[in-house]
């Protein structure tokens, strides 16, 4: 049984010690127009401010209007932790959201949204079915979740690997305690 208990704790401390830190996915410091506010006049750009850099691909930025159009006039641009969007001159007042999907420093995507709201209808137009439905399906649909992988497959692993352990021990501490008699190896009765 010590010899059980001992193969645990040995599993234990390793799974423990060779934990690594969990990489941090970007988050969101600041936006330009900030989130919640509200203007007179739409921006020419939008800009997103993250606590990491962004890596330069796969990084996809919309402007939705409150009629459902989007007004987005190009691909984003990163620099360091800054993603920047240029966006067509806004439209119909009322409420835009900037949804965004960028890949964070650790290698996954991380998307969600902010919103603002133009008080002063515009005169622009918004940008053409065609540039508009492929920013979208790149977005994606849910605008509000984290990305990344999930966390319960590694407590899944966890446990699995410790119930290994725990099985090797038993079974090794089973197969070397048979004698239950009591002798010691090389004594001899007589």
């Amino acid at each position: 049984m010590r010899r059980a208990l001992a193969v645990l704790l040995l599993a234990g401390f390793a799974v423990i010690g060779t934990a690594t830190p969990a990489l941090a996915h970007n988050v969101l410091v600041s936006s330009d127009p900030p989130n919640g506010a509200s203007v007179q006049t739409g921006p020419q750009q939008v800009t997103l401010t993250f606590d990491q850099p962004v890596q330069g691909e796969f990084n996809t930025v919309t402007v939705v209007g409150p009629d459902n159009t989007h007004w987005e006039a190009g691909p984003p641009s990163v620099r360091n932790n800054v993603v920047t969007t240029p966006v067509l001159p806004l439209g119909p007042a009322g409420e835009y959201t900037v949804g965004y999907r960028i890949l964070s420093a650790d290698g996954h995507p991380v998307y969600a949204s902010v919103k603002f709201t133009l008080t002063t209808a515009g005169t622009g137009t918004p940008a053409p079915p065609s540039q508009a439905s492929t920013t979208a399906a790149a977005t994606g649909s849910d605008a509000g979740g984290g990305g990344g992988m999930p966390v319960w497959p590694w407590i899944v692993g966890a446990v699995v690997l410790l119930g290994g352990g725990l099985a090797v021990a038993l079974r090794a501490g089973a197969s070397g305690g048979g004698d239950t008699s009591g002798e010691r190896p090389g004594d001899d009765q007589r």
